[in-house]
């Protein structure tokens, strides 16, 4: 698997590109190139059902004009000169943008650390069956699960090379390996579905597939026979891996692009109490393995950890260089990009635990609903409104009881972080990362 992504000409081919730029007229310019390679293998009733295969190997160009730029993209091999030349084309052609440009020379990373985040660990396709076949069957073997609605393993692998004008030159190269399975219990109309995954940077770092699938047809079975409850208001404790979606609204809230557009809940709220004293949140791209980490933004700036929200305050926005000048303030590292421009984006996001376990949290409760899966987008970033379609146990006497479904959840973003209480269970799963937490307050739809 070494030779799949070949670092040194991908920076020689976007460093191409921005002397084709310059050479074509553009005052300034950075060029991306990216290297993608993937594969899935999909199991149903232990039989490999398809295997797929896929490489990509792209690029991104963008070239400015005085205060005036434009991109393209197209496939490495390309003719460069040509689309230079369309592309500087197309930048005098475009209206001004004075807030537009490549990142200040003094902001850019001139070295980074070691982040871990490619495994060579040789993978076949016969592998990836194996694991396929193993988390269904551990998932069928589950007493009450009657079907698979499907189950894979995959892995993954990537390059990505900025060169920009202004001097900056870097790449780097990461990884990803993980299976899934969604089981079935019960049969007829009385049929429920969960699932469950794993995913890491590194295979060696993956949960077993029979762990991850005795869990998919346990949470499958325990959703047998749901009921639905009462219209009414009460507290509502979120699993941790439907917490997450709160950490996506409030990213969402604090996109410097949201706020430059005055487009956010959230954008007259920095500096200002957020959640309850003591609630900490972080973005970190520099963490070890992580499946967010980068060692430098998309334009070249090594950003560094961030207290989004400390001790209940919100602290900063998410800014790339030009929502920052927008703004009147000075990028932070958080400038996500593929092959288009640049954009603000987080990388790992961090709910720190609270002090009390998912048992004290839940007791504390008494009645309420404990929700483990959520149904479609519900949350509106320009009011902060909530409403999401929810199902999961309810709580009663501070103890789990019995399954609901058909229920909506509803409340407004800025109450709900004021309530929420997060518990001390915390599992790196993801980019997003939350506790078990409680938010007192919302209403809950039923019959």
């Amino acid at each position: 698997m070494s030779d799949l992504v070949d670092l040194e000409k991908l920076t020689g081919q976007a460093a191409r590109l921005v002397e084709a730029a310059r050479a074509a007229g553009a005052d300034a310019a950075d060029a991306v190139a990216v290297r993608s390679v993937n594969q899935v293998a999909s199991v149903l009733k232990g039989k490999v059902e398809k295997i797929e295969h896929a490489e990509n190997d792209d690029f991104g160009l963008r070239v400015f004009v005085g205060n005036r730029n434009a991109t393209i993209s197209a496939t490495l091999g390309a003719d460069v000169e040509a689309l230079a030349a369309r592309a500087v084309a197309m930048a005098r052609a475009a209206p001004a943008d004075r807030f537009a440009g490549l990142a200040d020379p003094a902001l850019l990373a001139a070295s980074w650390p070691d982040l871990d985040l490619l495994d060579e660990t040789p993978v076949t396709a016969t592998d990836l069956g194996e694991r396929g076949r193993a988390i269904e069957a551990a998932a069928m073997a589950v007493d009450g699960v009657t079907n698979i609605a499907g189950a894979s393993a995959y892995w993954a692998r990537g390059g990505m090379a900025l060169v920009t004008s202004s001097g900056f030159s870097g790449a780097y190269e990461s990884s990803g390996h993980g299976h899934s399975v969604a089981a079935i219990a019960g049969s007829g109309t009385g049929m429920e579905r969960d699932w469950d995954s794993s995913s890491k940077t590194h295979l060696a770092d993956v949960e077993s597939a029979e762990v991850v699938g005795r869990r998919a047809g346990n949470r499958a079975v325990r959703r047998l026979n749901p009921r639905q409850v009462t219209t009414q208001t009460a507290t509502v404790v979120y699993d941790p891996r439907v917490a997450t979606s709160l950490l996506g609204a409030l990213i969402g809230g604090i996109s410097g692009a949201a706020i430059a557009r005055k487009s956010s809940f959230l954008k007259d709220k920095l500096g200002e109490r957020l959640f309850a004293p003591g609630i900490r949140i972080t973005d970190d791209p520099h963490r070890r393995r992580g499946p967010g980490s980068r060692p430098f933004d998309g334009e070249g700036v090594s950003g560094e950890a961030l207290d989004l929200v400390a001790d209940g305050i919100l602290q900063t926005w998410l800014l790339d260089s030009a929502t920052a000048r927008e703004l009147d303030l000075t990028t932070n590292g958080r400038a996500g990009r593929g092959t288009g421009s640049p954009i603000p984006s987080s990388t790992n996001v961090l709910l720190h635990p609270g002090a009390v376990s998912p048992q004290e949290l839940i007791a504390s409760v008494g009645t309420g609903l404990y929700v483990t899966d959520f149904i479609g987008h519900g949350a509106n970033l320009v009011t902060g409104d909530y409403s999401r379609g929810a199902a999961g146990f309810w709580i009663d006497n501070g103890e789990i009881t019995y399954p609901v479904a058909e229920i909506t959840v509803a409340g407004n973003l800025l109450s709900m972080f004021r309530e929420l209480v997060p518990a001390d269970d915390i599992e790196f799963r993801s980019a997003f990362t939350a506790p078990t937490v409680a938010i007192g307050g919302l209403t809950i739809a039923g019959r």
